[in-house]
């Protein structure tokens, strides 16, 4: 066959294929996703006008870490005042949603609302209310805010940048993002929705774009309306939920003093409570009164925070109704953590690194809460007094879904239903004597794909472990390695009471050549830009692990050498050190990205490019890297 003919055929079959897709959907009457822009006029109290004098870092904390404010100034100033003001919105709606982003505001979700019952599942304020909770102070309730990379941002009631982009399977997203500009990092939120499907992907990436290692944040605040009948559900198996900082740890969701916490209504004050959960994609809260609640998906592997918070029932939280909303109510936030799952409880990101991941949130009703779920549907199934009350949800329309129960090999209810978003259904079925509820296995699925499944799980009771407590006074921490790891948690944690400094001079007093505490000390001295002490440390911290001419198995220190000659100027010994921590895996991205750097400033772009595309080889999501790629190849 001539080369034409085998193009031919290819294209043919990718038409094909693309048919195939393609006509389903408009054989079925899906409805296409919309995505517009348009302005809304909300109430709004007025902020006064920023701080104009620097804030620099005196110690303040915020949520439980350093807050440190500068360059951003502060907006601590509340007129009081309350004025129409107009804000740019985004929609994005489907057949079953509606949502709407305010760009303007952080980049928050500002309305999620479930067409098919007309349910709010996402907290929807009528009134822009500042107060001042985040670190540069105004802060708003209501929505999904994203706490990156730190709870309650600095720029959370800032504007952001955002764009439409539509999809080749027709979805479309809204991504908004920023230049955060403490820690010179960058992260972009992509809000999609698809054709026929009735949940919101929301789509992560966080980048460290400085040659420094950096740490980060991520929940997602997603706020909700509640009432007496509002209940928290984590997963079947939590045994435990814990505060923050995880100092203190307590039963699930029937505490020590026999009160079910799960509950709005049971919490006279404000409290934050974590599951203690590390198996389960799902996290939901529902209102029984208004049979509907508010569903999240994510993988726990990467997304394992769980957590919700409110400001309780008693007189003090209704003050902060009123210094939040005008006639909105209470709300709970059910917050989603990536990489974390606790506050404040930071991750590493090294330099120039890039991560991307995703969370997903959807509306479910009518089936009286939730056991298991996924992004394809939710389950219940309650058994009291011999009766199963099951019910399933789904997040797309299923023509021909088969439910079912059973105990073993014997089947109690087997049916074919028609099922959507705005069509859940809905069981009772007696249960013969004899058999055990931990037996019954709850099941729906569509062409031989099974949508989701349930079998009540045998919990074994799981004791609590130890409280995190303070670390002792420097002197008398046994080991050096202790002292090491108790400064490097207190920097990576942002922590306002421990100062890691103490920790890692009692370690080098005891051993001044310890590699680890020098490395530290010097991107410490390097990060603050005090580069002769940044080199001393290094220096040391290479000395010990070249000892005896050995290539060392992690190449931390040389690098960092080699951005501190940089920095500068002694870029013909940095460029060696980068050549030389290329050797470590681990540190291959960013040594030879730093090289690239160095050769395209000397006109080397032969050498640039080859350093840039080993580089990206290494680490395709850093986009310094393919910026510079792209500028060299342009030379």
């Amino acid at each position: 066959m001539m080369r034409s003919q085998i193009r031919l055929s290819a294209l043919m079959a990718l038409c094909i294929a693309f048919l195939a897709v393609s006509i389903p959907l408009a054989a079925a009457g899906v409805p296409a996703v919309k995505a517009w822009e348009t302005t809304i006029v909300i109430p709004t109290y007025l902020a006064g006008d920023p701080e104009p004098n620097p804030m620099f870092y005196f110690g303040r904390s915020s949520q439980g870490a350093q807050a440190p404010v500068y360059p951003y100034p502060m907006y601590d100033v509340l007129t009081g005042k309350k004025a129409d003001k107009t804000y740019k919105i985004v929609y994005l709606e489907n057949e079953y949603l509606r949502i709407g982003i305010l760009p303007e505001i952080g980049g928050r979700i500002f309305e999620g609302l479930d067409k098919t019952n007309n349910y709010n599942f996402i907290y929807r304020q009528h009134v822009i209310k500042p107060t001042l909770i985040s670190i540069i102070g105004a802060w708003v309730s209501g929505g999904v805010e994203w706490n990156i990379n730190h709870h309650h941002r600095a720029s959370t009631f800032l504007p952001v940048q955002y764009k439409v982009e539509e999809n080749a399977d027709g979805s479309k997203t809204v991504w908004v993002g920023e230049l955060e500009v403490r820690q010179r990092m960058r992260w972009a939120v992509g809000y999609t929705i698809r054709p026929g499907k009735a949940y919101l992907e929301a789509s992560l990436r966080i980048l460290n774009r400085t040659p420094e290692v950096n740490t980060m944040l991520c929940f997602a605040n997603v706020a909700v309306h509640v009432n007496d009948n509002y209940q928290v559900i984590f997963p079947p198996s939590t045994q435990l939920g814990t505060g923050h900082s995880k100092r203190v740890f307590t039963k699930w969701p029937v505490n020590e003093e026999g009160v079910d916490i799960s509950w709005w209504k049971n919490h006279p004050s404000s409290v934050s409570v974590f599951a203690w959960n590390y198996q389960d994609d799902f996290f939901a809260g529902y209102d029984h009164g208004k049979q509907a609640g508010t569903m999240g998906i994510a993988d726990h592997n990467i997304v394992p925070g769980k957590k919700f918070f409110e400001w309780g029932t008693n007189a003090g939280a209704r003050n902060w109704d009123a210094n939040l909303t005008d006639s909105d109510g209470p709300y709970i936030e059910l917050m989603v953590g990536a990489y974390s799952d606790n506050q404040p409880d930071y991750s590493w990101l090294e330099p120039y690194e890039g991560r991307s991941f995703s969370m997903n949130w959807y509306p479910f009703r009518d089936i009286g809460g939730v056991k298991k779920a996924n992004l394809d549907a939710a389950v219940n199934l309650d058994v009291a007094s011999g009766t199963a009350k099951l019910g399933f949800y789904t997040t797309s329309a299923h023509a021909a879904a088969k439910v079912a129960l059973r105990a073993g090999e014997k089947v109690l209810l087997e049916e074919t239903v028609a099922i959507n978003p705005g069509k859940p259904y809905t069981k009772q079925v007696a249960i013969p004597a004899g058999i055990d509820e931990h037996d019954l296995v709850a099941s729906i699925s569509d062409g031989g794909k099974e949508l989701v499944s349930y079998s009540p799980i045998r919990l074994k009771p799981e004791p609590a472990p130890p409280g995190v407590t303070n670390p002792p006074a420097p002197a008398d921490v046994k080991s050096s390695e202790e002292l090491y790891l108790i400064g490097l948690r207190a920097q990576q944690f942002h922590d306002p009471t421990i100062d890691p400094l103490p920790y890692w001079e009692e370690a080098l007093r005891r051993d001044p050549g310890d590699s680890r505490v020098n490395t530290a000390l010097g991107i410490t001295a390097y990060t603050k830009a005090k580069y002769a002490e940044a080199e001393k440390y290094l220096r040391t911290a290479i000395a010990r692990v070249t000892d005896r001419f050995t290539a060392p198995k992690d190449a931390e220190a040389i690098y960092y050498l080699g951005a501190t000659l940089k920095a500068q100027g002694k870029t013909g010994e940095a460029y060696t050190n980068f050549y030389q921590a290329t050797w470590s895996q681990a540190w291959k991205a960013a040594g030879y990205y730093s090289l690239a750097e160095i050769a395209s400033a000397r006109g080397d772009m032969t050498a640039a490019l080859d350093f840039v595309d080993r580089s990206i080889d290494s680490n395709a999501l850093n986009i310094r890297a393919q910026n510079l790629k792209a500028a060299v190849l342009r030379r």
